[in-house]
């Protein structure tokens, strides 16, 4: 059973608890008013009132460490209708929030990571497009610590009942460094289940995940790496760290984000991959780049030293790797 034994963990659990209950209170009430970013994808009311809410709460509990975050309120300042928007959120959970405050605790995630040596890491709406569409998206919280993983929590408000890949009532996926990944109710109330990662050392019959949308990859290299391994499944298409929740439940082997070829010089941010890679790795799978190498949290807001990134249930990831090396 997994029992709480530091105040880290407990306020990470209701930092993402609490997010994941406003993302779809959000979501319920239409309102997706939405701007644009310099990189054309979308952000949501529930983006920002996410982050903001995180900062705070985590400024309250542990004013000296960073925190390392996705947002900026750079474009909110054009956009009054969304900072309204946001605080109203905001102010239901934190009450006399201003849009002075929303704006500051926004701006606390600027964090570059390698100042300090703990640091927390947010992704307030992973997979911003798949929480428009309705699909999968998660709120993801790390803690890093000398440059490692030490904790992750991933709210899953979509994902299906004991991470299936499907659309349900929710999870919370928890790992602690050294004990374990567990999962349990999105409202944390219930006792926490482990989750492992699939036995299976069969290739051929291996699951695959992939990004939902095409341009987040390289589907041509995933398809020629599923024909190499004589994978017989279509890969199944998720958005956000959902995907690093499913591999860790065992309902999946392989998960792949491959360089596209339009940005073939991309490097991860590091809010898009720190709370899943811990759940996966203590659920007893590896991850890592697409070379092998380990995910290097050392080198600021970006994986500056990692290529892509290959996660599998652990038993086929040597095969994984031998194939993809024949391939790109």
């Amino acid at each position: 059973m997994f029992t709480i034994t530091d105040e880290r963990t407990r306020v990470a659990l209701e930092i993402v608890t609490a997010a994941g209950e406003m993302a779809r209170e959000i979501q319920a009430s239409m309102a997706v008013l939405k701007t644009t970013k310099p990189d054309l994808s979308p952000v949501t009311v529930a983006d920002y009132a996410v982050q903001a809410l995180a900062a705070n709460k985590l400024g309250d509990h542990f004013p000296g460490e960073g925190l390392v975050a996705e947002e900026t309120s750079e474009h909110l300042a054009g956009a009054p209708d969304v900072l309204d928007a946001v605080t109203e959120f905001v102010a239901h959970r934190i009450p006399g929030a201003r849009p002075a405050d929303i704006i500051d605790w926004i701006d606390r995630g600027a964090g570059s990571g390698t100042e300090g040596r703990t640091y927390w890491v947010l992704d307030p709406i992973d997979g911003t497009k798949g929480y428009l569409r309705g699909g999968q998206y998660v709120v993801a919280l790390a803690l890093i610590e000398a440059g490692q993983v030490r904790l992750g929590v991933l709210g899953c408000p979509n994902l299906g009942d004991d991470c299936q890949p499907a659309m349900g009532r929710g999870r919370l996926v928890v790992a602690v460094r050294g004990q374990g990944a567990w999962q349990g109710p999105p409202d944390a109330s219930d006792t926490f289940e482990p989750v492992r990662t699939s036995l299976q050392t069969d290739a051929c019959q291996a699951r695959l995940l992939r990004s939902y949308e095409a341009g987040h990859t390289n589907v041509g290299q995933i398809d020629a790496l599923a024909r190499a391994l004589q994978i017989k499944t279509e890969p199944v298409l998720m958005d956000s760290q959902a995907k690093s929740a499913v591999l860790a439940a065992g309902h999946a082997e392989i998960m792949l984000r491959l360089l596209s070829p339009d940005r073939p010089d991309y490097r991860e941010k590091i809010w898009d991959q720190a709370a899943g890679s811990i759940i996966i790795e203590e659920a007893g799978g590896k991850i890592s780049d697409m070379g092998g190498k380990p995910l290097d949290f050392r080198t600021g807001r970006r994986l500056e030293n990692n290529r892509g990134v290959v996660a599998t249930n652990g038993v086929l990831h040597e095969k994984v790797l031998a194939a993809l090396a024949e391939i790109v």
